[in-house]
């Protein structure tokens, strides 16, 4: 099975002449940014341990039995946001606690050990395929329970290598089902840039899924900082030429912030210029996470408002909806975003 598709892939590269994972400087989007623009709305999923803990961010100390879901209702999950008129879904794979959504080889902080061993990864990309929705992957760079101190740097390579054999492990998961159409890399301000391996995970999964579009969250910078690290930039104050933090990537995102208008497209990097449109990522409620205290919804009037500006300018919307602790999404998400779909196919063409 490892031989078969690793044999898939390498023939993949060569029908497609694929020879460097590196973007190319342009102006104007690439083969694989026109998909990704034309996929416009998608569907973001936080599921995980914090969804029994009533928090945003754990800290990676919490047992797998923590997490224990009494179903994995993925089919409502992708069915939901065929219906809503999306096109893709971005399933947060690990968040920043380290607990992962499939059986890791690599760790036993995982699904395999929980209250609930169901491979929600697998899951997922049946019922995309099953749907023909887009199936995108979170991966959060820093692992608080293998990695709890940012600043020690003894665990670099370990951990580096860690998560490409994550990522192989991911695309060997899903592969047997749909495309990834894109990879959303979280918490990278928590190291300096040099010591994340951005190229190699950017090489790799190029690799296995050409058409995959990288992203790392807060991905440009300041050019007349004199530290190279200098916190990220608000979408409203980019600006052409700006330098690429994280490089190399395809889009640019920053949650929950929306793109400027006008928004420019062209970031730089060793005096190259290079497309990256805006991916705006927001709550339709005020947590990422399932929370019993999370009941303060936008108006389907608000969500219109945000789907209209950051859908403009070739840019994309994701909406988050988190199922519950019986994992299922809950009522009020999908009853916005059926009404949301209704205002939006009433707008005028």
């Amino acid at each position: 099975m490892k031989i078969g598709f690793c044999l898939l892939v390498v023939f993949h590269c060569v029908l497609l002449g694929f020879t460097q994972p590196e973007p190319r400087p342009s102006t104007t989007p690439g083969t694989e940014q026109l998909a990704q623009i034309a996929r416009k709305y998608g569907m973001f999923i936080h599921f995980g341990i914090n969804t029994f803990c009533d928090e945003e961010w754990t800290d990676g100390t919490r047992v797998p039995s923590t997490y224990r879901p009494t179903t994995i209702d993925a089919d409502q999950w992708i069915a939901t946001a065929k219906e809503a008129g999306m096109k893709y879904v971005i399933l947060v794979t690990k968040h920043e606690d380290g607990f992962c959504l499939w059986d890791s080889r690599y760790t036993d902080y995982d699904v395999g050990s929980s209250g609930n061993r169901t491979n929600v990864v697998e899951a997922v990309a049946r019922v995309c395929q099953k749907y023909g929705i887009g199936l995108g992957l979170y991966y959060s760079l820093w692992d608080r329970h293998l990695n709890p101190d940012p600043r020690d740097t003894t665990l670099d390579k370990a951990y580096n290598s860690y998560m490409i054999d994550q990522l192989k492990e991911l695309i060997g998961i899903t592969h047997r089902y749909t495309p990834i159409v894109e990879l959303w890399l979280d918490a990278g301000w928590e190291k300096q840039r040099s010591r994340w391996p951005i190229e190699a995970i950017y090489t790799t999964v190029k690799r296995l899924e050409p058409q995959c579009q990288i992203g790392v969250n807060w991905s440009i910078g300041r050019p007349d900082h004199p530290d190279p690290d200098s916190t990220w930039v608000l979408p409203t104050e980019q600006k052409t030429g700006y330098p690429i933090r994280y490089f190399p990537s395809d889009f640019r995102m920053g949650d929950p912030y929306l793109p400027a208008n006008p928004d420019p497209k062209l970031f730089s990097h060793e005096g190259k210029l290079y497309y990256m449109p805006w991916e705006t990522t927001v709550c339709m409620s005020q947590k990422w996470f399932y929370n019993t205290r999370d009941t303060v919804y936008k108006t389907a009037e608000q969500l219109l408002k945000l789907y209209r500006i950051a859908t403009a300018q070739d840019n994309i919307l994701i909406l988050d909806c988190p199922p519950d602790r019986d994992g299922r999404l809950r009522e009020k998400d999908r009853q916005l975003l059926f009404a949301l779909r209704r205002l939006i196919n009433a707008q005028p063409r």
